[in-house]
């Protein structure tokens, strides 16, 4: 669940407590900057990502009004897999070290670390989607760009930011062989 959140005293306890409320555990929680260093009038703008384990019981429809309810802005529902509780940070760094040794890995690990299997490569001078919040295009070593879609949740400024250093981590090993 990620949702947009003023970054001011009390607005992650309300988040919390209405999960709770729900007898929703959280397991993990991720803050980054919303981008473009928007401000609300009540303190900075952040995109909360959390995991949460939720009832069964319990419709999409429902954390969503929790969130709402709390604070939260713009929240986006998806369900989570268990490789979703990786430290991202962590994971961007195995990653990069898979690509460095092998750079035909670039397309795998851009998979894992940005959780879509919808990644295409598209040579040097073709056309490419135009990028939304849901689409990412990422240039690579070859000249060309990965386009990368994940329809049901928009990418964050952090995701771009870690796809470009894996795909910098590629073009260091082929420096590297030149």
């Amino acid at each position: 669940m990620r949702a947009r959140v003023a970054e001011r005293p009390g607005r992650l306890a309300a988040l919390a407590g209405a999960f709770a409320r729900l007898h929703c555990n959280i397991l993990a929680l991720q803050i980054a900057p919303a981008g473009s260093a928007s401000m609300l009038p009540g303190g900075c703008d952040a995109l909360d990502e959390f995991i949460v384990e939720a009832p069964a019981s319990l419709t999409p429809h429902d954390l969503w009004q929790a969130v709402d309810r709390a604070g939260g802005a713009d929240a986006v529902i998806v369900p989570a897999q268990v490789r979703d509780l990786i430290d991202p940070g962590i994971q961007a760094l195995l990653l990069g070290r898979r690509v460095r040794d092998d750079p035909g890995e670039l397309v795998a690990a851009m998979t894992e670390l940005l959780r879509t299997a919808d990644i295409g490569m598209h040579g040097p001078g073709e056309p490419v989607p135009a990028e939304e919040p849901t689409v990412m295009t990422i240039p690579v070593p070859t000249g060309g760009v990965l386009v990368a879609r994940r329809p049901d949740l928009p990418f964050t400024p952090t995701e771009a930011a870690r796809a470009a250093a894996l795909a910098a981590a590629a073009r260091h090993r082929q420096w590297a062989d030149e």
